[in-house]
């Protein structure tokens, strides 16, 4: 008789639960499963089952902008307690088409839903216990259908450690352990008008695959579900852009936000708070996969040492050198002061490349969305550089003199500090405008720096200063070549005047990008800024001429004073979002091929739609951008490739601040412009184009995107 409850014990401790036959909804296909048996005052994790019919989908505890979460009602044995859905990470489904696609989260195929089950600790070890759960699904493909089911288990009970169930168990275990769980990972949110800036950092996240990260908020109403979210790389993390949903846009913005942070094959649970984005969660631009993460400092200091000696070349910075090479002909015979004048250029160039990638570091780190060319991104940045010219061209032209003229150059060869002076601030100026210009090469290095620290971005940097100064200081070291140069004398004059007029027609062009910034208002206080600044010149000029002119020089101050108050007043101007909007818009009306503005959402409707896309990230300030818009893009030919591919051409202006731009254009391991992606029609990856385009080369783009 000793050996029945011996038996029973044994019995109990391989004791596996007892299923009752599944049941068939009409689209899904239900059962109750348990990882194991249960034991008195533990926990056990019972999952209902859904084997969903191909093509039909159920939904995630926030199903989105449509839908309904399975929802479980429990009838269980006294003292038996049950906890939360552990709920897998979903995926995102679109539904319907723009402008009415609707965005859900959802579960296809077959998918478990554990739920934790205290047993109470006076359970007796032997019996089973019989579980009920009472499911409603909302089941939908073009159309929804609620369906039902109640669901039993026969869960036995043993004294021991339970063996896991055979088939169930194995399954059970492994959708807890994909489950989105906290990871310590700290978290943030800021709204601005129509996005929500959400950042993450933690030890989970660095140097993890941030490709495919998505945010699934357990609130409804946070966020746009159908809209895209932007991703951008830190050196501790990520930060997300979202499209505010209604609690944002029309509700009571809420002081929390939380949900799943999903990479991949992991998830996380996270809880941000409304305030200050941790530092880390942004600045290194691209996630991994788009190229520019694989090229290496070696390869990236070639890139930015070529992309500077291409530089050179470029319309940005050729007035600049050639007025310098005009200088450096006054000094041709003079070994030592040239390469005086070479040092003193190189030094200007670099201390402005370090200091304008210092400030773009800073800038990113402490949240902006800017680039390569952030300071022509300003209005009083733009009309002080094109006044700036104006004075260089008059100085050229013999108005006003800074230091001595040209001629008798070589009586003063002994004392050359003021030409290496003007070396130097040549060395700046050229920096300054080459901002405008992107060469071959300088993309993928600069988009390599700024996802480094930021000693590696500014050693980046500081060989792209090394590539632009290289040919004017090569010069100055090498004697042979300056022996053929003619000696100083008064075609050296002449040839100062005639230098006077590409800074003119540097000056009328950067004019032009200010009405495209600002609009009327910007352009008259800029224009009567400049007109000031040429007064006051005459009038130093003219106090040069004479011994005694303090009167001149006091109204030559004064004036000038002037014309730095207007430029100020520039920061009054109409919000440069407004003025590019209505400039922007008078252009397009002449653009051929025809255009769109640009943003994620007409991207990602364009592409569920088939369509092939062409992107422009271009800006009013960026020659290169220009120079290929006219060569390239807008051609009667190319115009009849979109045509006959049924492509869209998409404008990004990037000519005034703009975060989205800012945020695609790092994700693509850029960080200024131009950037020219290539959407095909079967939705895969957008090909990048090369900085510098042929008609030819969009027309073959645009042929292909069709056929992929």
């Amino acid at each position: 008789m000793r050996l029945i409850p011996l038996l029973a014990c044994l019995l109990a401790l391989i004791a596996v639960p007892a299923l009752a036959a599944p049941v068939n909804t009409g689209h899904i296909e239900a059962e109750l499963v348990a990882q194991e048996a249960a034991v008195p005052g533990g926990t056990v994790y019972v999952a209902v089952r859904q084997k969903i019919v191909a093509g039909w989908h159920t939904y995630w505890r926030n199903p989105g902008d449509a839908g309904s979460a399975t929802k479980l009602a429990w009838t269980l044995p006294a003292g038996w307690k049950t906890g939360e859905i552990v709920w897998p990470t979903p995926r995102r489904l679109l539904e319907g088409k723009p402008p009415l696609q609707l965005g859900v989260y959802a579960y296809e195929g077959e998918v478990l839903l554990p739920v934790p089950v205290e047993v109470p600790a006076a359970a007796t070890p032997g019996q089973n216990v019989e579980l009920k759960v009472a499911v409603s699904f909302l089941v939908c493909a073009e159309t929804c259908i609620p369906e039902d089911a109640l669901l039993t288990l026969s869960l036995p009970v043993t004294s021991g450690p339970p063996r896991p169930d055979a088939v169930w168990g194995p399954r059970i275990a492994k959708t807890l352990a994909g489950a989105p769980r906290p990871a310590g990972l700290t978290a943030a949110f800021k709204a601005e008008g129509p996005t929500v800036t959400l950042a993450v950092t933690g030890d989970a996240l660095k140097g993890a695959d941030i490709a495919g990260a998505y945010f699934f908020p357990f609130s409804g109403a946070a966020v746009e579900h159908a809209g895209p979210q932007a991703i951008e790389r830190g050196p501790d993390g990520l930060t997300l852009t979202l499209p505010a949903g209604y609690d944002f846009t029309q509700g009571t913005a809420p002081g929390a936000l939380a949900g799943v942070l999903a990479l991949g094959d992991r998830a996380f649970e996270i809880n941000a708070d409304a305030g200050p984005l941790p530092a880390g969660a942004s600045g290194l631009g691209p996630p991994s996969g788009y190229g520019t993460s694989n090229l290496g400092i070696l390869g990236a200091l070639l890139f930015a040492f070529l992309g500077g000696l291409i530089l050179n070349l470029m319309p940005c910075v050729f007035p600049i050198l050639s007025m310098k090479a005009a200088s450096l002909a006054g000094h041709a015979h003079e070994a030592r002061a040239a390469r005086h004048q070479g040092l003193a250029y190189l030094t200007g160039v670099l201390a402005t490349f370090l200091a304008l990638a210092g400030a773009l570091i800073a800038l990113k780190t402490a949240g902006a969305a800017v680039g390569w060319g952030f300071q022509l991104q300003s209005p009083a940045a733009v009309a002080g550089l094109a006044v700036l010219m104006v004075l260089v061209a008059l100085n050229l032209s013999g108005v006003f003199e800074i230091g001595t003229s040209l001629q008798g150059v070589g009586g003063r060869l002994a004392d050359n500090r003021r030409g290496m002076l003007g070396s130097f601030l040549t060395g700046v100026l050229a920096v300054v405008v080459a901002a405008p210009c992107t060469a071959p090469f300088m993309g993928p290095a600069m988009g390599f720096a700024l996802t480094q620290s930021p000693v590696v971005s500014l050693l980046v940097f500081a060989f792209l200063g090394l590539g632009l100064a290289a040919p004017f200081v090569a010069l100055s070291f090498a004697p042979a070549l300056l022996r053929l140069m003619p000696k100083p004398g008064a075609w050296m004059e002449t040839l100062r005047n005639v230098l006077a007029f590409p800074m003119f027609g540097t000056a009328a062009w950067l004019v032009w990008v200010l009405a495209r910034q600002t609009g009327p208002l910007g352009l008259a206080l800029a224009l009567t800024a400049a007109l000031l600044a040429a007064f006051a010149a005459w009038l130093f000029g003219l106090a040069q001429k004479r011994e005694k002119a303090p009167i001149l020089r006091g109204l030559a101050a004064v004036t000038a004073l002037a014309a730095a108050g207007l430029l100020y007043g520039l920061t009054l101007a109409p919000p440069p979002a407004t003025a590019a909007q209505s400039a922007g818009a008078g252009a397009e009306a002449s653009v051929d091929p025809p255009s769109e503005p640009w943003s994620p959402e007409r991207v990602a409707a364009l592409r569920a739609e088939g369509r092939p896309v062409f992107v422009n990230f271009t800006a009013a300030w960026c020659v290169t951008c220009q120079v290929n818009d006219a060569a390239a893009i807008t051609r009667p030919a190319t115009a009849e490739a979109f045509k006959r591919a049924n492509a869209v051409y998409l404008v990004a202006d990037w000519t005034n601040r703009d975060g989205a731009i800012a945020r695609a254009l790092a994700e693509h391991g850029r960080a200024g412009v131009p950037l020219y992606l290539v959407y095909g029609a079967d939705g895969s990856a957008p090909v990048v184009l090369p900085q510098l385009l042929s008609e030819g080369m969009v027309i073959e783009a645009i042929g292909k995107a069709a056929k992929r």
